[in-house]
């Protein structure tokens, strides 16, 4: 059956966990190759490259985890194991063929992920904290999964980032005690080859350890 043609445009319009749900159900078996090889999509394995250079360990919660490629990029670099949430069955199944989840979680983030507190020494995401309805507001739920220690390395598209308030949240959760060594590097989504509206589109990643 052929899918639906789907745009990054579709996809930064997302309101609610249900539009969500629908949008991946459509894109899931096409989301590799119709977006990420077309797209020069880099962002995964630039979360996963600021993950180790942070000597992030596992196991890791990919959160947003899609089709699999930044798991997929942490396997590359020996990090493991590695559990996958999503709130898209359809993109879980996707990112269970390629062989790097331990296990898959699906799951609303401003809802909750069902796992058992202090379950993680990781945290990443490279596809979550776009435009769409997932903000700061469920910062505390992840931190609730990781250990103390933890490592996290979370992507923020930079115009999200600064109409949402997120580094101001990630500043106050440091200045509260909560997580330490707050470092927001920004970095390209796409390679040099991408072309389109979005092409030129930055990302804040978020590398922070729990304390």
């Amino acid at each position: 059956m052929a899918q639906k043609s789907i745009t990054l445009t579709t996809a930064y319009g997302l309101e609610t966990p249900d539009h969500s749900r629908q949008l991946y159900a459509d894109w899931a078996e096409s989301y590799d190759q119709s977006f990420a090889q077309e797209t020069g999509y880099i962002l995964p394995d630039q979360v996963a490259g600021l993950f180790a250079a942070a000597e992030g360990c596992g196991p890791v919660l990919d959160v947003g985890a899609g089709t699999g490629l930044c798991g997929v990029a942490l396997n590359r670099r020996g990090i493991a194991p590695i559990d996958a949430t999503d709130i898209s069955p359809e993109m879980l199944a996707q990112a269970l063929r390629k062989d790097v989840y331990r296990d898959v979680i699906e799951a609303d983030l401003t809802v909750g992920v069902p796992v058992p507190r202090a379950a993680y020494a990781g945290v990443v995401s490279s596809g979550t904290f776009t435009h769409g309805h997932v903000g700061p507001e469920v910062l505390p739920g992840l931190l609730r999964l990781a250990r103390p220690g933890a490592v996290f390395a979370l992507a923020v598209n930079a115009r999200f980032s600064a109409r949402s308030g997120f580094a101001s949240a990630l500043e106050r959760l440091q200045d509260g005690g909560w997580i330490r060594n707050l470092t927001l590097p920004e970095v390209a989504i796409y390679g040099a080859k991408a072309t389109g509206p979005h092409s030129a589109d930055t990302a804040l990643i978020a590398v922070f350890s729990k304390v």
